[in-house]
């Protein structure tokens, strides 16, 4: 009795006893006397949870990341691989690699230099306009209008239709011989009319003024957006402090949608020097290659003529083009923010 009586009643110092120490606190002692963290069954680790979390966002990312290596990154990978070879049309040719010939031969390619120029003057001459006139159309759907609604469904018909449409459409307008425009300069006694499209002076001129229509829903509707959230506060402030209608522009309205203007210029831009299918669709780079864009013109050199090397280095050149100008925006966001 006495051993089991004394057992029971162990000390602090009894390492299996019923107190762990001089707190008094029941279960194993840990070192100074402190208790150690139960553990409970069914609870991960840190590492461990952190490991799955990390798996699991993987599986949430591949479906959208699968696709974009595989229609994307794989072919611009190819592209520019076949941009350093002699590869042409044939079954029976092979393909040798040449290193930098192809490139050697673009620096003394004035037509795709002549190319490059024409695409740069569509690139500006569709941007700005396309900004300008969006921006103005922005502010008039801004105003407390009658059938508004109305007026902001019909500003985004160009935008819905796809390029190839916009093109045939544009197309039949610019018919010669009964293309709308014609008959209107007719009507009002104006000449004859001529033909837009295949005219050296009026070509390039025509086609802008096409990529300008199909483009500025998209602006309009990114500056609306924009508008919509400057806080009408601000303009009747401005209002009673006696600022004028410029004024509060300039104060008010454009520092508000700044950031939002530059990012749709930005990427217009991009885009616009991308461009290919209305252009294709209504001219074909002609006449005399005055619409040649250099999407046009590397789509000739490997589908019309065979020399696919040759226009994958062409691709290439417009890629570090395109990557210059994203860099660029990129850059001015990223100081943007630091200035805000």
């Amino acid at each position: 009795m006495t051993s089991v009586t004394a057992t029971k009643r162990s000390g602090p110092d009894d390492p299996h006893g019923g107190r762990s120490g001089p707190d008094g606190r029941g279960g194993r002692g840990g070192l100074g006397g402190r208790p150690r963290k139960a553990w409970r069954p069914g609870r991960p680790g840190p590492p461990r949870g952190k490991a799955f979390g990390d798996r699991a966002a993987w599986f949430l990312v591949l479906p959208a990341l699968i696709p974009i290596l595989i229609l994307s990154v794989g072919p611009l990978l190819y592209g520019i691989a076949l941009a350093f070879t002699d590869a042409q049309s044939g079954r029976t040719r092979s393909t040798q690699w040449i290193g930098t010939l192809n490139f050697q031969d673009l620096l003394h390619d004035t037509l795709f230099w002549d190319s490059f120029r024409i695409g740069l003057v569509w690139a500006v001459g569709v941007t700005v306009p396309q900004f300008l006139l969006a921006l103005g159309l922005a502010l008039l759907l801004n105003q407390n209008l009658r059938l508004r609604w109305l007026a902001r469904a019909l500003a985004i018909v160009p935008w819905a239709m796809p390029e190839v449409v916009v093109g045939i459409m544009w197309r039949l307008v610019y018919n010669p011989d009964a293309g709308i425009l014609n008959e209107t300069i007719r009507d009002l006694g104006l000449g004859d009319g001529r033909d837009w499209l295949t005219g050296l002076a009026t070509a390039l001129p025509a086609v802008i003024l096409v990529g300008i229509w199909a483009g500025m829903p998209q602006t309009t509707v990114a500056l609306l957006a924009g508008l919509q959230n400057t806080p009408r506060e601000l303009h009747e402030a401005a209002a009673l402090d006696g600022a004028g209608a410029w004024r509060r522009f300039r104060t008010v309205t454009w520092p508000a949608i700044r950031p939002i203007a530059l990012a749709i210029s930005a990427l217009n831009l991009i885009w616009n020097v991308n461009s290919f299918a209305l252009v294709y669709v209504l001219t074909s780079g002609g006449p005399g290659g005055r619409t040649r864009l250099p999407m046009l013109f590397a789509y000739e050199e490997a589908f019309r003529y065979g020399q696919f090397g040759y226009a994958a280095a062409m691709g290439c050149v417009m890629v570090a083009v395109i990557s210059v100008l994203l860099a660029l925006y990129l850059v001015g966001r990223l100081r943007g923010g630091e200035d805000r």
